[in-house]
């Protein structure tokens, strides 16, 4: 728990908030201690209030219904679990002998809630601010790799609920390369319809890498964006 405390740089007054919030029901039912699910649960309501009041904030001309896309955009399981494995969070979960085994130290649903859990944790344990902290480290730099200041779409979203108007149509985004060193890479990425390339991306994450593909395939679609 050390490098993890190092990891997130906090260090924790109270030791058992910490591995409460790394306790997977599997390990508590077999060890008859608290699991990290109500952690989880405020962990859930913090994390939305600080991305809701941030975003709130700092885009003024946004309208609701694109404020609700980019909240749900970095607050979403896909967000957490890739959060998570940045800070080395699956090698610090206690998991049951069955969850060992079937590679719950790597499940994206186990990651994202041990996420919120520590973020409960660290907000139960040293406040509003080290809670804030910690998450803007995430949030803010997700914001700044969707480039929100230069335009408030989420391609992705605009892409996924057009296409969903034919629901037998599958759109998957694939990564074709990556260039660079680790600490400054370049992602290059292509948006499918079914097995149809209809849009290229590249950025400094593969998510902003994904959202330039799904902004050049909603161009090609003649969509006014």
């Amino acid at each position: 728990m050390n490098n993890l405390e190092k990891s997130i740089d906090y260090t924790f007054k109270d030791k058992r908030l910490l591995k409460c919030a790394l306790t997977h029901t599997s390990f508590a039912n077999e060890s008859k201690t608290p699991s990290n699910e109500r952690l989880e649960f405020l962990g859930d309501s913090v994390l939305s209030f600080f991305v809701s009041d941030h975003i709130f904030k700092n885009y003024k001309d946004m309208p609701e219904g694109e404020l609700t896309r980019l909240r749900s955009s970095l607050v979403c399981e896909a967000a957490l679990c890739v959060f998570a494995r940045e800070i080395g969070l699956g090698d610090n979960l206690l998991l049951g002998k069955g969850e060992e085994k079937s590679g719950g130290r790597n499940r994206d649903s186990i990651l994202a809630d041990a996420f919120e859990a520590l973020l409960a944790a660290i907000f139960l344990d040293g406040g509003i601010e080290n809670a804030k902290k910690f998450v803007y480290k995430f949030v803010l730099r997700e914001l700044e790799n969707k480039d929100i200041n230069h335009s408030n779409k989420d391609y992705k979203t605009l892409l996924q609920e057009i296409i969903q108007r034919n629901p037998e149509e599958v759109i998957s985004y694939i990564l074709t390369g990556e260039s660079g060193p680790d600490h400054d890479k370049t992602f290059e990425v292509e948006v499918h319809l079914n097995s149809n390339v209809i849009g290229k991306g590249s950025g400094k994450s593969k998510k902003a890498a994904e959202e330039a593909a799904a902004k050049q395939a909603l161009t090609l679609m003649g969509e006014n964006i």
